[in-house]
């Protein structure tokens, strides 16, 4: 795999009828994290760890950060926040492929500087199972 752009990793949210990208993020990225589930015991060999494969519980984290644009997308983050609203997002990987799934708005923060634009952070954090399609 060659390097990618970074503005080609793009988050998506499903407004009801199609997908559209989050406008004005300049930053984004997604995490996968899998909690482990000691099974150690007192016969454990050489007293290593232990740990029993697929019982952990997955989760993914998706934040960004960029200018606020007020378009259609940005009042649909808004809503799904101040709703508490569980929606279909995409989160497109160049050369890697797309992961979609329900997640939930769990930050939101705007920001600026008086002589500066209007910015944005995103966090998410997923809210059952992926999938994941490949390019």
């Amino acid at each position: 795999m060659t390097a990618q752009k970074g503005k080609d990793l793009l988050l998506k949210i499903h407004n009801g009828m199609t997908y559209d990208t989050v406008a004005g993020l300049r930053s984004r990225r997604i995490a996968f994290n899998a909690e482990t589930v000691d099974i150690t015991d007192a016969e454990s060999v050489g007293r290593w760890r232990e740990l029993l494969a697929g019982a952990g519980v997955k989760r993914a984290a998706v934040s960004g950060s960029g200018i606020f644009k007020d378009v259609a997308s940005d009042a649909t983050v808004r809503t799904a926040f101040f709703d508490g609203a569980i929606l279909d997002w995409q989160v497109l990987v160049p050369d890697f492929g797309t992961v979609t799934g329900k997640m939930q708005v769990t930050a939101l923060e705007y920001f600026g500087q008086y002589n500066g634009e209007v910015m944005f952070d995103l966090a998410l954090e997923s809210a059952g199972q992926l999938t994941f399609g490949a390019i």
